[in-house]
């Protein structure tokens, strides 16, 4: 099938140039592909690339987020927002995780700068970013782990069944902010060809230049899909033999992600619970039995009165949930 040829650019030129900022230009285009090019490569950045955030943190002596730590100025929900704010590039090759271990003596004032003395595989970018501050001769004792990922995780992602962790939102995206122009431009007689002006502004954790060529890349490989002949019919399975699995698959996906208040337990196993940050019925049933017994104040009646439950709904301890995709 021909194909008319479309009026395209030869390359796209650059008027503005750092290591966070970049303004890049491409015309002329056909009338409304401005739009679609811009507006599909704005969502990609913003929202498709990899970066680098916090997952967690945990304090010594803290075991809630709604905490306060003697001595320092700043209560738990604070030092999270603010350990939010880091933005981090990797140092070695390869490396995605990282726990980082921080005993910070003799200062008032903890900072990116501070935390810098304790990574090894990333770096603090901005830093000059205050974490908290406190008294002098007060030894904080922190770790918090940082993790690569895309675009925005909320913290009920970010669980994990080690006691004392507190899940924070990761914001991965280097992306800070990117915004395009459309404008009219001439080729020939005709006026109502366009150009598109698209300003990208990272973290400095990657180039304007090397996200933009990413975004891109992401594009294309998705778009592919199109042009290959993998458009096509797929046989069904059984409709029956389908609704039964997906009745079950959906009545356990709801029930693992029900809270614990809703299993009717005594007051001394929920707040056992609750102190170890075993919230929902997903967090209970991804626990090793034999570790519940190491829980302060929990015992043998509290654990058999959880599996007596338990077995009521078909549930037990370290049940493999992957496949429910919490």
């Amino acid at each position: 099938m021909a194909i008319l040829d479309f009026v395209k650019p030869d390359r796209i030129t650059i008027s503005e140039f750092t290591d966070q900022k970049g303004i890049f230009h491409l015309k002329p285009l056909e009338p409304g592909y401005g739009l679609t090019l811009g507006n599909a490569l704005r969502r990609v950045l913003l929202g498709s690339l990899k970066g680098f955030a916090v997952t967690s943190i945990k304090i010594k002596g803290v075991k809630y987020e709604f905490s306060t730590i003697e001595g320092v100025v700043e209560d738990v929900t604070e030092i999270i927002l603010n350990f939010k704010k880091i933005r981090f590039q990797r140092k070695i090759k390869g490396v995605t995780k990282e726990t980082v271990n921080v005993l910070i003596k003799n200062k008032e004032k903890v900072t990116g700068k501070s935390l810098n003395e304790f990574i090894s595989s990333f770096q603090v970018l901005n830093t000059d970013v205050v974490i908290c501050n406190k008294e002098k001769s007060f030894p904080l004792e922190m770790s918090f782990t940082i993790e690569e990922g895309r675009g925005y995780v909320p913290a009920e992602e970010n669980k994990n069944n080690n006691i004392g962790n507190i899940p924070i939102d990761s914001i991965y995206t280097p992306i800070k902010n990117v915004k395009y122009t459309i404008e009219n431009c001439r080729v020939g007689q005709k006026t109502d060809f366009e150009s598109l002006s698209l300003e990208i502004r990272t973290d400095g954790s990657v180039s304007p230049k090397m996200a933009l060529m990413e975004a891109s890349q992401i594009l294309i490989k998705y778009f592919s899909i199109f042009s290959h002949e993998k458009i096509g019919k797929k046989e069904h399975k059984e409709i029956s033999k389908g609704r039964k699995y997906d009745e079950e698959f959906l009545r356990m996906r709801t029930l693992l992600k029900s809270k614990l208040t809703d299993m009717d337990l005594s007051v001394r196993t929920k707040n056992c619970l609750k102190s170890a940050s075993i919230q929902s019925i997903a967090d209970l049933v991804s626990c090793n039995r034999s570790n519940m017994l190491k829980m302060r104040n929990f015992g043998k009646k509290s654990l058999e009165e959880l599996e007596s439950k338990m077995k009521e709904k078909g549930l037990y301890f370290g049940m493999d949930i992957s496949e429910y995709k919490l």
